[in-house]
């Protein structure tokens, strides 16, 4: 492992050990109790081969290159960083951005669902964010949700030749939205309106959750994007072995 690579590990830890320790706090992923047994059996079967998936995934690319390993470590640790960070919201809840569209972008939407087990393990036993209960639903909304819509707009951007950054913005900002549309959907079905059902209870809680997550969204876009530059300018190498610039080597 290069000096270079050793510092950018370095730097992930650094940055994770600096803002992951917060309070804990009334937080947007799913707490511990809020879910009947049977939602939370069933969103962790759901997690279940997506899992298995990004494990593969993961270890084809570590066997591939182990130059990508500088790259995971980063995207692991910027999840953890920034979805610990906590925004109090309406209604006594809290927000926080996701951070998973850039492992996404970089390795895929199933080697992030490994990522977030992880994240979000740590979070619920150390930081009491979230619950090991609910961990299924959290897993699944913020590890496998948000990173395939992330994923898929940054293959649609690409496709179309839009800006590389254009590119990572939207993916970054718009799967951190949905990771909180399938949130509100989860806590409408455990507890759906006695008038309208599932539906209305949804509505009710994305309107919760909007005033703060639309503003923590565009900030996250922006953030991922600075990531990115900096990555382009300081660890160009670790991103071919990634990928990252295939299209355009095929252009070319």
């Amino acid at each position: 492992m290069s000096r270079k690579q050793k510092a950018l590990i370095m730097l992930a830890l650094a940055a994770a050990m600096t803002f992951g320790v917060m309070p804990s706090a009334s937080a947007m992923h799913i707490m511990e109790g809020y879910l009947p047994p049977t939602a939370c059996v069933l969103w962790g079967v759901l997690c279940l081969p997506f899992l298995a998936a990004g494990f593969l995934s993961i270890r084809n690319r570590l066997n591939d290159n182990k130059r990508a390993l500088p790259l995971l470590a980063v995207s692991g640790a910027f999840i953890f960083v920034i979805s610990s960070l906590k925004i109090p919201s309406v209604t006594g809840s809290c927000s926080h951005m996701t951070g998973t569209g850039l492992g996404a972008i970089l390795f895929g939407p199933f080697a992030v669902s490994v990522l977030g087990v992880i994240v979000l393990l740590f979070q619920a036993v150390l930081l009491a964010h979230g619950g090991l209960t609910t961990l299924g639903a959290n897993i699944f909304s913020m590890a496998i949700a948000g990173p395939f819509v992330s994923y898929g707009i940054y293959l649609l951007c690409r496709k179309f030749r839009v800006n590389r950054k254009v590119g990572v913005f939207l993916a970054a900002s718009v799967g951190d939205l949905f990771t909180y549309c399938v949130t509100s959907l989860q806590l409408a079905a455990a507890y759906p309106s006695e008038q309208g059902g599932i539906a209305a209870s949804a509505i009710k809680f994305l309107g919760v959750f909007a005033p703060t997550q639309v503003p923590l969204a565009v900030i996250e876009g922006l953030l991922t994007v600075v990531i990115v530059i900096a990555l382009e300018s300081y660890a160009k190498p670790e991103l071919k072995c990634v990928g990252y610039y295939k299209e355009e080597a095929k252009r070319s």
